[in-house]
This record gives structure tokens, sequence and C-alpha cells, in this order.
């Protein structure tokens, strides 16, 4: 796969109050039930598969609510996309569920994209990297070939007062990507910010958190060419 990466921009300086979260609102957000909240999903998931078997090769999408939401027949006609985002979900959760997730797959290509949830949470950047790189092992612990793409954690008005966290975190998972000819990212951040240095509002839906086509377009643009255009190949 060719590598996809480029030096993220440096932190970002000042911002508009109307986007920042005070420290209270961050501190007064209340802790994430446990992954079997996703219990049921999860088994919509596996009943899918059992219904339908997947075939092998194509791409499989992994993350929260930005890859849920995410309309890949629309982004990408033609591509073998599946679609496992579950909304709300961390670092934690995924990995708790991942191998479920991936029992019946055999993807060229995983994209993932988690731990803008993790941030809102609290968890440091360390935390969100070492729980990328978790993910890695056990992806390929059982699939040795298949292709990792990150999308990094997006700029986004909700979470301004947390760009720092972001950018951190991200930055730590293009380092541990150094070298590891199965991992990329693709380069979102600048591009989603505007004149102003601030998250483009077209971007983003009024929550200031999920995107509007246009903002999915953008990854669109960036991802295509990273993604496996046939399946049942393996």
């Amino acid at each position: 796969m060719r590598a996809f990466c480029r030096p993220l921009s440096k932190i970002l300086a000042g911002g508009c109050l109307w986007l920042l979260l005070s420290a209270s609102d961050i501190a007064a957000q209340p802790p994430a039930a446990g992954p079997e909240r996703f219990a049921a999903e999860i088994a919509k998931f596996e009943a899918a598969d059992e219904k339908s078997p997947p075939q092998p090769g194509g791409n499989l999408f992994i993350g929260s609510s930005s890859i849920r939401m995410w309309d890949l027949p629309q982004s990408f006609p033609g591509v073998p996309c599946v679609n496992r985002g579950f909304g709300g979900s961390t670092w934690p959760d995924v990995l708790h569920y991942a191998d479920r997730i991936l029992a019946k797959h055999t993807p060229d290509v995983i994209v993932v994209y988690c731990g803008d949830n993790d941030m809102g949470r609290g968890r440091t950047a360390e935390q969100i990297a070492a729980d990328y790189r978790e993910f890695v092992t056990r992806v390929h612990k059982k699939l040795p070939e298949t292709k990792i793409v990150w999308v990094p954690i997006k700029p986004s008005g909700k979470r301004w007062a947390l760009r720092e966290v972001a950018q951190q975190a991200n930055a730590l998972v293009l380092v541990s990507q150094k070298d590891q000819p199965l991992e990329a990212s693709i380069d979102i951040w600048d591009a989603m910010l505007g004149a102003d240095g601030l998250p483009r509002p077209e971007l983003f839906k009024p929550d200031q958190l999920h995107m509007t086509m246009e903002g999915y377009a953008l990854w669109d643009e960036r991802l295509r060419p990273l993604l496996s255009t046939t399946a049942g190949r393996r």
C-alpha cells in the first residue's frame, strides 16, 4: 500500500468563544457505560453476517459514529465496503468487540476511526495511541496481510477545546506507523480548517461534531486511493 501520510499541522493557538468547551463542561460529562451497551448492535452485525456471509477481500470500516454515519455506497460506488461502525463507541468498546466483528470477515483493508469519544471522556493521547496499536496487533494476529488505514481524529467545533489532545494522539499514531507497510493514515486536519484556523462550519451538522456530506466528500477524496477495489480474492 502506498503510504498517504503527511506531517500534522502545528497545534493551533486561539479559538472562538462559541466553539470552546469549558473545563467544567468536559469534567461534567458522565463516565461512559461499559461495552455491554452495544451488545444488541453487535448481535445485529453477527446476524447479518450469518444471513449473508461476507465475501473475502474488500474493505471493512470500523469505529464510532463518524464511521456509522458514512454512506459508503454513495461515497465509493462499486467498491466493496462493509460498515461496522457503532455510534458513541470508544477504543475500549472497539477492542472489546473486535474479535466478534472480525469473526467472518477477511478484508483486504480495514478503515478505522476512533478516539473522538475517548477524548470527550477524558482519555489521554497516549491511551488513544496505545489502543490503536493494540487494535493493529489483534487484527494482524487474525489477518496478517490486511492493511489498516487510520482516519485521524478530526477537528470539530464540539471538541475544539480538546484539539491539542487530538493532534497529539494523531501524531503518536503516525509515529507508530513508521516503517509499517501494512498501515497508513490520511491527512484531513488542515483541510477541515478554514482561513481563520477554525473548523469549517459547512463540513459539520448543527451539533458541530458529526459531518455533512461535504465533510465526508473531503474524506472520500483522500481515502479512495487506499481502498481495495475487488472482493473474493482471498
